[in-house]
């Protein structure tokens, strides 16, 4: 069920919150706005969530322009269930198609900054009638095998050898949990080389000095796609 925020523009717009109950899969939080389409669509990046600055600034853009717009957490992220290390590419491919099968309707724009770009291609791969346009900040496609594999020491194999998890360091904060099965499955969505069968409007940022996600590596999706 969604219940009301008390936040709006002029009186007119208001962003309402809720959870998605699945009867496979735990809840899913999300906060929407009502307006004129086509919806613009958050992905969030991997262990970000939707409290984040950017979503936070194309909320308030939606409430004071009137435009449809949906923000949510995959789960083991935010606000919604689960744990983190249940997750997947494939998981949480499938967390966004529920979301925007369930809540939207008609033509989507999907804005997705890091792993979340990923995700918005991986989605607009599976709705091509429904996905009309992609922003993708920072895309980090297939980073669990092309960014975060070639940087693991002997000891970082080892420990994921024996543990069946590595702690990777964070500039963000405390090392967070890598498991072998989330890198062993991350290469099932693997979109580079390419080609990328996208064929839609696609609009790319990257910073030529982003710490996580190489400009080179921007470049090569940018390459894969038909569009």
């Amino acid at each position: 069920m969604a219940s009301v925020r008390a936040r709006g523009y002029a009186g007119a717009m208001q962003e309402i919150t809720g959870h998605l109950e699945r009867e496979a899969g735990v809840p899913l939080a999300w906060r929407a706005v009502e307006g004129r389409g086509p919806t613009v669509v958050w992905l969030g990046g991997f262990r970000s969530d939707m409290t984040g600055t950017k979503a936070q600034a194309l909320a308030d853009q939606a409430l004071a322009s009137g435009r449809a717009f949906l923000r949510f957490d995959y789960s083991g992220h935010g606000e919604s269930g689960g744990v983190f290390t249940d997750g997947t590419i494939g998981s949480w491919r499938a967390d966004t198609l529920a979301m925007i099968d369930t809540l939207t309707t008609g033509a989507l724009i999907l804005v997705g900054s890091s792993m979340g770009g990923w995700l918005a291609c991986l989605c607009a791969l599976a709705r091509p009638d429904r996905v009309k346009g992609l922003v993708l900040v920072a895309p980090a496609a297939d980073f669990p095998q092309a960014l975060m594999v070639p940087e693991m020491s002997a000891q970082d194999r080892a420990a994921l050898a024996r543990d069946g998890v590595w702690m990777r360091p964070s500039e963000y904060g405390d090392p967070y949990p890598i498991t072998g099965r989330f890198l062993d499955e991350s290469a099932t969505w693997s979109l580079l080389p390419g080609p990328v069968g996208i064929d839609l409007p696609v609009r790319i940022l990257q910073g030529g000095a982003d710490p996580d996600v190489p400009w080179r590596h921007a470049l090569a999706l940018a390459e894969a796609l038909t569009a």
